[in-house]
């Protein structure tokens, strides 16, 4: 099972989790969330060491030129398509990449059949106010009804309270955002440890 933790717009922090050997960390590039990160930030993981840790660059229904923005000056990164993106949009730029469903309900896990070329699908708290970083979890016994044949990713809400119960789901991955916060948008070394040292016990 691989741990994921998005929404990292600090090199201290990337360097901790990549260090502590998180499988994927996850940059934010919707305008609209607070844990955008600045273009200085940007800049500087052209150079940056990952070491066994894969970035993952989260869009809210982006215009071809801003993924091919992160596609041509990274290498090989993971796109995660968090908005009203089809399959053949994500597709074309043929790299690696997730879809997030947002999960109302059993009917939400329809639309997972619509994205065939996904290498994961992300599933996430449904929100009529955001397409994320709700903080919430959805229901998790809603995953009994999904084919584990393809790899799913967990997100909403996890944290180190939680996080164990999340492992028991049985995910291919675990997503952890505003859970290892101590305030909105602020990482914490200590709480990330925690859901590190939980996940790994779990």
């Amino acid at each position: 099972m691989k741990l994921k933790i998005c929404g990292i717009c600090d090199i201290d922090i990337l360097q901790h989790a990549c260090e502590a050997g998180v499988d994927f960390v996850g940059f934010i590039m919707a305008n609209e969330s607070p844990r955008k990160i600045p273009d200085n930030f940007l800049a500087s993981l052209k150079n940056f060491n990952f070491l066994s840790t894969s970035p993952v660059f989260v869009f809210v229904n982006p215009s071809v030129e801003e993924v091919t923005k992160i596609t041509t000056c990274i290498e090989n990164p993971i796109l995660q398509f968090h908005g009203d993106e089809e399959d053949s949009f994500c597709k074309q730029f043929t790299q690696s990449f997730w879809k997030t469903i947002r999960i109302q309900d059993s009917q939400s896990l329809i639309k997972i059949d619509d994205f065939p070329s996904a290498d994961a699908i992300l599933l996430e708290t449904f929100s009529k106010d955001a397409y994320g970083g709700t903080g919430k979890v959805f229901d998790w016994s809603l995953l009994e009804k999904i084919s584990l044949e393809r790899k799913f990713v967990l997100a909403g809400g996890i944290n180190p309270e939680n996080i164990k119960e999340a492992v028991s789901m049985n995910p291919w991955c675990i997503d952890v955002n505003s859970g290892v916060e101590s305030s909105l948008a602020l990482k914490d070394k200590t709480l990330m440890d925690q859901i590190i040292k939980n996940f790994k016990d779990g």
